[in-house]
This record gives C-alpha cells, sequence and structure tokens, in this order.
C-alpha cells in the first residue's frame, strides 16, 4: 500500500491542482454569463497510431525512416493487458526474458533490452515491474536510437506514453479472474479549454495469486497530473507517480536434455515458506515538470526534468545446478537491496522553416542526467539438494542470510548535445538525419570485499540517416542507417574486468515500407534490417579472470505489421518477425556461429475485434512463438508454442461488462527464459478467464 506521508503529500497536489483549475476557470468565465460548462472528450483512436513523440517533433510515422510500433489504449483495453508483458505480445520482434522474476525484461530483434525502458521519452532504467494504469499508449522504437536518446537501444526501446490531463474523465475498472486475481483501477480528470488548465489522477490496487505454486501478487499505483496553459503560448506540465509492487520472486523450471523439464507447471523451486523469504519489493517514486513556450509560429522551447527515487528488496531461492545422474537439482538462497536516485533535464529547441527552397524541421537538445545507484548483494548459501521431478523444498530462516558479499555505490553522469533536422524537399522526397555527441562518466566505489575506486569516461558519436520517398498519400518508402553505444558497465557498478573496456557498438541498415490505406484506418510495415553489434565483451582466452572486446553479434530479419480500425467496427492488429540472430565472433570459439538467446527465428502476433453497434463485441488472439535459445552455448531450447484468446463484451449505459479468456487450448509452453542460464524458465499460465466491470460517466 502507499505508505501515510506519501498520501499527504499527493492529497496536497490533488486539492491545490483541483483548486488552480476551478479558480482559472472562473477567472476566465465572462461575468454575465452563467458559467456554461465546455466538454472535452478524447475520440477514441481504435488500433491504429498515425504520430509518435518519440522523434520529438511534430511529424507523422509514415515520415519517419524508422520502424516504429505502437500498442493504442483501445489495444491494452480489449485485450485487458495488465502488464509491459502483456502489452508487448502484439509487437514483432519482441520477445520475453525472465528478468530474474524482478522486473520488465524483453529482447528487441535479438539484443536484451534490459535498460532500454522511458516514460514520455525520458530514461526509465530501474529494474521494476511498471504498472499500466497511467499508460495512454506503449511505443517501441526498432534499431539504435542513441541519436536522440543517448546510451543503449542495440534493437530498440520502449516508450509508455502517459495519459494527459485535457480532457473531462470519471472511469473505474474492476476486474476479476482465475487464481484470485483482483484489480481495481480508477481514472478522474477535469479539464477547462478556456482557460486551458486540467488535471487528472490514476491509480490502481491489485491482489493476485497464481497458477505458480505459493505465488502472490500485491500492487499499488496512484499517479495525479496538473496541466495549465494548454493551447496556449506556454504550457506546463506536472506529473507523479507513486509505485509499491510486492510479489514472490519466481524463476521457474530448469532444464534437462536440452529441453525444460516435464512437471506440472504449478511446481516451485525455491523456499516451502516462500512467501516469509523469496519476496521481491519495489518502490519507485517519480516527479516530472515540463515546460514548453511558443515563441513564434516558427520556434518553440521545451524544457523537461524528471527526478526518480527507487529501491529494491530483493531475496530469492532459485535452482542452481542439477546432477543429470542422480536427476537432482541444488537450491541456493541469496538477497539483493538496490538503492537509486537520478534526474534528467532536456532542454530542445524546435524550428520550423524553409531554406533554398527546402521545408525543414530544426531540434536542437541537451540533456543532461545524474544517477546514483548503491547495490549489496549478500553471499549466495547452498540450501538443500532435492529430487529434480519431486522436489522437497527446505524451510528457511531470513536470520541465515545475512553477511554482504559485495557491496558498491555508483555515478553515472551524462552531458549530451544533440541535434537533428527533418527536410522535405517536395515531390515526395524527404530526409531525416541527426547527430548526438555524449559524454558519459561512470564512477564506481567498491566497499566490498575490499575498497577500490574505478572510474571510466567515453565521449561517444551516434549518428542516424534516412531518406524517404513517397509516390503519393498512400505509400511511403525509406532506407536508413543509425548507430549507438553500450558502455562497458551502461546499467550496473564498473568492475575491475570491464573497466578499461570501450563501450560496445550497434549499426543498423533497414529499408522498409509502410502503407497508410482506407482513409487512414488501414496501416501496413515492412522492414528488412541488418543489426551487427560489435566489441560485445568475453571472457580472455589467456586469462579467465579478464574480460576482452572481442564478441559480435547480428540480426539479420524481417518485420510485418498492420493495425486496422473500421468504421464498421472491425479493428486488427497482425505482425510478423523473421530473425536470424546469432553470434560471429567471440573470445570463446564455442560461442561462434550460435543463436542469440530469447530470440525465435518466427513468431507472429493477431488480434481481431468487431463492435456491433457499439452495444456489444467479440475478438480473439493468436501468439505463436518460434524455438528459442535458453542459453549462449545453445544446450537448451524452450520450445515453440500457439495460444488463443477470446473477448466478449456487452455494454449497457455507461457500463461496459468484458469476459477475456487466455490460452483457451490450455497449452503448456515456456514463455520466458532467463538468456544466460539454462536452469530459469518461465512456464506460461494455464487457461485462464478475467471478468472486468468498466464504468464512465
Amino acid at each position: 500500500m502507499i505508505d501515510t506521508s506519501l498520501a499527504m503529500r499527493i492529497g496536497i497536489v490533488i486539492a491545490v491542482g483541483y483548486g488552480a483549475v476551478s479558480a482559472a476557470a472562473a477567472q476566465t468565465a465572462p461575468e454575465d454569463e452563467p458559467g456554461e460548462t465546455i466538454l472535452v472528450t478524447a475520440s477514441p483512436q481504435g488500433y491504429t497510431a498515425s504520430e509518435t513523440g518519440l522523434a520529438k517533433i511534430p511529424v507523422p510515422l509514415r515520415d519517419l525512416p524508422q520502424s516504429i510500433a505502437t500498442v493504442t489504449a483501445a489495444v491494452l483495453r480489449d485485450q485487458r493487458a495488465l502488464s509491459v508483458q502483456d502489452a508487448l505480445k502484439n509487437v514483432p520482434g519482441v520477445s520475453f526474458a525472465a528478468g530474474d522474476g524482478q522486473r520488465d525484461q524483453v529482447t528487441i530483434r535479438g539484443f536484451s533490452a534490459i535498460a532500454d525502458q522511458y516514460v514520455n521519452g525520458f530514461r526509465d532504467d530501474a529494474l521494476y515491474y511498471r504498472d499500466l494504469s497511467n499508460v495512454e499508449r506503449v511505443e517501441v522504437v526498432k534499431g539504435p536510437a542513441a541519436v536522440l536518446f543517448g546510451r543503449g537501444s542495440s534493437g530498440g526501446l520502449i516508450n509508455r506514453v502517459l495519459k494527459r490531463p485535457d480532457s473531462n474523465v470519471t472511469a473505474a475498472a474492476l476486474s476479476a479472474g482465475s487464481f484470485a486475481a483482483r484489480r481495481a483501477e480508477w481514472d478522474v480528470g477535469r479539464f477547462d479549454a478556456r482557460s486551458g488548465v486540467g488535471f487528472r489522477i490514476t491509480g490502481a490496487h491489485e491482489d493476485d495469486d497464481s497458477f505458480r505454486d505459493q505465488q502472490l501478487l500485491r500492487r499499488s499505483a496512484i499517479a495525479p497530473s496538473l496541466l495549465i496553459g494548454e493551447g496556449r503560448a506556454t504550457t506546463l506540465m506536472l506529473e507523479a507517480d507513486a509505485l509499491h509492487d510486492h510479489r514472490l520472486m519466481d524463476l521457474g523450471i530448469p532444464a534437462l536434455g536440452g529441453r525444460p523439464i516435464d512437471v506440472p507447471r504449478s511446481t516451485y523451486y525455491g523456499a516451502a515458506n516462500a512467501r516469509d523469504v523469496d519476496t521481491t519489493t519495489s518502490k519507485v517514486y517519480s516527479q516530472t515538470v515540463e515546460l514548453t513556450h511558443r515563441l513564434s509560429e516558427a520556434l518553440r522551447f521545451r524544457n523537461g526534468f524528471r527526478h526518480y527515487d527507487y529501491r529494491l528488496w530483493r531475496n530469492s531461492t532459485l535452482p542452481a545446478a542439477i546432477d543429470p545422474v542422480a536427476r537432482t537439482v541444488t537450491l541456493q538462497h541469496g538477497r539483493l537491496n538496490r538503492d537509486e536516485e537520478g534526474w534528467s533535464d532536456q532542454a530542445e529547441l524546435t524550428w520550423r522553416g524553409r531554406i533554398a527552397g527546402v521545408d525543414h524541421v530544426l531540434l536542437y537538445g541537451v540533456e543532461l542526467s545524474r544517477q546514483t545507484k548503491r547495490a549489496d548483494t549478500f553471499a549466495q548459501v547452498k540450501v538443500a539438494v532435492t529430487s529434480l521431478f519431486k522436489p522437497v523444498l527446505p524451510v528457511l530462516d531470513p536470520a541465515r542470510f545475512t553477511r554482504i558479499a559485495t557491496a558498491t555505490a555508483s555515478v553515472f553522469d551524462t552531458g549530451g548535445v544533440y541535434v537533428q533536422d527533418f527536410a522535405d524537399f517536395g515531390h515526395g522526397i524527404k530526409a531525416l538525419v541527426g547527430v548526438r555527441r555524449d559524454r558519459f562518466r561512470q564512477a564506481t566505489d567498491q566497499r566490498l570485499p575490499v575498497a577500490a575506486r574505478l572510474v571510466r569516461t567515453d565521449i561517444a558519436w551516434s549518428p542516424r540517416a534516412g531518406i524517404v520517398l513517397q509516390p503519393d498519400a498512400t505509400q511511403s518508402y525509406y532506407l536508413s542507417w543509425s548507430r549507438s553505444f553500450q558502455p562497458s558497465a551502461e546499467t550496473f557498478a564498473l568492475t575491475a574486468s570491464n573497466a578499461d573496456i570501450a563501450p560496445e557498438q550497434t549499426s543498423n541498415k533497414e529499408v522498409g515500407a509502410k502503407y497508410t490505406l482506407l482513409g487512414g484506418a488501414l496501416n501496413v510495415q515492412a522492414a528488412g534490417f541488418l543489426l551487427r553489434r560489435t566489441g560485445i565483451k568475453g571472457t580472455d582466452p589467456l586469462d579467465p579472470t579478464r574480460l576482452v572486446a572481442a564478441g559480435t553479434q547480428r540480426t539479420r530479419g524481417v518485420e510485418l505489421s498492420a493495425q486496422m480500425t473500421l468504421p464498421a467496427g472491425f479493428q486488427a492488429v497482425a505482425g510478423y518477425a523473421y530473425l536470424d540472430a546469432r553470434i560471429t565472433a567471440s573470445s570463446r570459439p564455442d560461442f561462434v556461429g550460435k543463436g542469440a538467446t530469447i530470440a525465435p527465428r518466427h513468431a507472429a502476433n493477431g488480434f481481431l475485434s468487431k463492435s456491433f453497434a457499439g452495444r456489444f463485441g467479440l475478438g480473439g488472439g493468436i501468439n505463436y512463438v518460434g524455438d528459442r535459445w535458453a542459453d549462449p552455448l545453445n544446450t537448451t531450447v524452450l520450445p515453440h508454442y500457439v495460444t488463443v484468446d477470446g473477448l466478449l463484451w456487452v455494454a449497457t449505459g455507461p457500463l461496459r461488462w468484458q469476459l477475456n479468456a487466455y490460452n483457451l487450448g490450455n497449452v503448456h509452453y515456456t514463455v520466458a527464459g532467463h538468456g544466460t542460464s539454462a536452469l530459469l524458465n518461465m512456464p506460461g499460465a494455464p487457461r485462464s478467464v478475467l471478468g472486468t466491470l468498466r464504468i464512465a460517466l
């Protein structure tokens, strides 16, 4: 639950915000009129999207020489998506990792995106599970995006776009379903068009069990926001959010003989008293202030500042080794505490104008940020050796696990300068070019096991260039190239083994096509690409204690996607990805030629719904995921699977009754792996249902 002091602070913000809305409305209403109310409502976007904020300039998606996927609010609602993973199963080229049972983690185009999470364009790389109660849509940029966002993003990045207080909203939802799933959400907003002032507060509370033994999930979220000056020359947006997430830490089922073992999918490999000793708790708070000012019709200034605070307490018992002869598994227990705080400031100037007969949208930006990250890792303790197929779980005493093995405190300082030019030459020829220069400094103070200080500073350039050809208003073809960099530690502490290694580099060559058909009701994208990441760290063959930059991974692939929203009530999303992702060079010869982990060669998704006069609707979806390698040596495969989902809803006045059914075929499958170990494979949920009652006034 949200703590009392935080609730008081948020309550004050709510009161002040609501007072500001009321006062502004009163001041702008003419004295001789009886306070006419102007109702502003957001028109439904449906399953299609035509724009994105990820380019940081106001241009439509079809003008961008890059593949960008958007999961809209309508898709999230109809599928009753409750997690980032739920949303991203609609995006081709994205696959799922277990995330150590504590965080959202995916791979994009065969590359880990552990640190490539963003919110409204701000880096959000803390390691936790995000809530979607305050999310309007989820966007995924494919390929390197460091030209605007800095380090990381080998395969792409994920951006959550939050709900804005620019409409009148009074809504709530209650859900209940299989495995004692229970969730409540609320969304209240007021907006006055005459003053341009609005306020909104969203929130959720969730209390779930699971098909997995001993599981629990307790989550609370709240997010107020205040908008001042919408539609005016100067606009100010204030946002805050708080999230508490407490759950059992679960890393799944081990493998034997190259496959996850055949046991009931509820089988848990941890402590017998897991709810006391195998839990992970995250607390995340953030505040954002964004100011935009229109200096003239051609010139706009924006400054955004975000601060966050993150705490993690992780306790886990997990499979550490197996004996294939004795058919036993060794369980070990460990703890990890994280304490992070950071801020980021983005200042941008956008100019629209004409130079030498060519229309330009120029973006100039400066980003400064600092993150401090402290981590205490407790010593791993062997707690049991038990049967692999019928485990007898140990009862653990938390007092046994108190010795800290390593303790670090790191500071990450970033200074970035970037410029981007979108040029329209006429005759359907457009170009997008940009470059960013980053100075990234990492400093780690190691307190245990021995005191040491490590410092590294990298200066990197991240360019991109693309050209777009548009024969008419429905067709768009592009060719692009981009590059990003990944520092030695990037998200974690520097160590003696990686502090002297230069950043890894990722380049992307891409050709694609975008079609806007049926008056914008149908959008189709196709892309072919070659991604190559060089300088990947690996063990020095002459000195196993050292890392060297001697690895290369490349992905060749094709992606197809479509989104449709028809006036007749049909809506659909569909996608397909082919990925050939493998290691082409390594300091370890046994890695060369191996396939990248958690990257299926083939994957496809589709979801179709039909509304009947807005009174009731039907829908269904299918997801196919091909075989994936669970570990870098390709000793274990996570088998392919197909799941089918269903949707039924009925609207009566302000109420909408919705029933979602998942995995209708009750397929046994593995939804995610760890990526570095064959012992940690997460089974997918069996057949389940979730009923939701929504009310919108």
